[in-house]
């Protein structure tokens, strides 16, 4: 009995240096948190004390489980608040809670005004890497500043300029110029001076008008020279315009000036390019550019007026 008793003490002596040690080794390691192996658990610190940084974090993870619940079962985008839930949990966007006309997609029972707070919370203490991360931003978001910083990223992709297709390639600058060159087999001149003609048979076929796009290189930069004809009310008209291949802030250490001109007049255009961010059928129907009024071509094209020959100058420079 004496022995066994002793034998008792013994491994409770043992279990409890065991402990101790297990504790002590606690102390001196940090802490680290696994992500959830189970779809149905869900395992988020949160740092409500913690100024938001959008700057790279080391080891950031957001399991896919969590995205999962933030993503909109009809419109598949992320959620925002106020996020809506059935009785039954299901959970969707505001944006498509009229379209399904107040039945929950998932289970068909009614939404009502129910929202999900707790849902809410979650997306308030989550950061996110920017989407543009394989373009160059390594910035962390908050989740409700993502969409925000996205939509003005500076490493966002830039669309193709080439307005003569519907192309749909977008990347950054390089790539871009590349493309035109490769795909597009569009003219690529170095230098800021230029003298273009511009020749078409039939000029008062609007419609199968002339489209020209040039890329010139200078100042380490790219710009596109956009010429073209486009029906302004019931008059047909031609236009030359500059834009800058990069950011609107970059763009204004520019300027350019274009001229055209015949039988003793001309006109003359000063501006500064715009960015490609810019669409180019937004700055085209802004009349950001050299307008030409089609029978102020002719007259500068001379003979019979039945050819249009125009000769386009210009020049780009930065500004001091």
């Amino acid at each position: 009995m004496e022995y066994s008793a002793y034998a008792g003490i013994n491994s409770i002596t043992r279990a409890m240096t065991t402990v101790s040690s297990y504790f002590d080794d606690l102390r001196c390691q940090p802490e680290v948190i696994h992500p959830p192996q189970n779809e149905d658990c869900m395992d988020i610190g949160e740092h409500m004390n913690e100024p938001a940084q959008h700057t790279a974090k080391p080891n950031v993870t957001v399991s896919s489980s969590v995205r999962e619940l933030l993503e909109c079962p009809v419109c598949l985008n992320a959620m925002y608040p106020p996020i809506h839930q059935c009785s039954n949990g299901h959970t969707l966007c505001s944006g498509c809670k009229p379209r399904v006309h107040n039945r929950c997609p998932t289970c068909r029972h009614e939404l009502g005004n129910i929202r999900c707070l707790a849902l809410e919370k979650v997306a308030a203490s989550l950061e996110l890497p920017c989407k543009y991360q394989s373009f160059g931003c390594i910035g962390i978001i908050p989740y409700y500043s993502k969409l925000k910083h996205e939509s003005q990223c500076s490493f966002r992709p830039y669309n193709c300029p080439y307005a003569g297709s519907d192309c749909t390639v977008i990347g950054d600058i390089p790539y871009i110029v590349a493309h035109l060159k490769d795909d597009h087999k569009v003219d690529m001149h170095m230098g800021s001076t230029f003298n273009h003609r511009y020749v078409k048979s039939k000029p008062h076929e609007v419609e199968n008008a002339t489209w020209m796009l040039t890329v010139f290189s200078c100042f380490g930069q790219y710009f596109c020279l956009h010429f073209e004809a486009f029906q302004l009310g019931m008059a047909p008209v031609y236009i030359a315009f500059l834009r800058f291949m990069g950011d609107d802030e970059t763009a204004k250490n520019f300027s350019y000036s274009l001229e055209v001109g015949g039988n003793g007049r001309k006109l003359i255009w000063q501006g500064v390019p715009r960015s490609i961010r810019d669409s180019h059928r937004k700055v085209r129907d802004s009349f950001d550019g050299l307008i030409i009024q089609r029978n102020m071509a002719l007259f500068f094209s001379g003979g019979d007026r039945k050819e249009l020959k125009l000769r386009v100058t210009g020049r780009i420079w930065k500004e001091q």
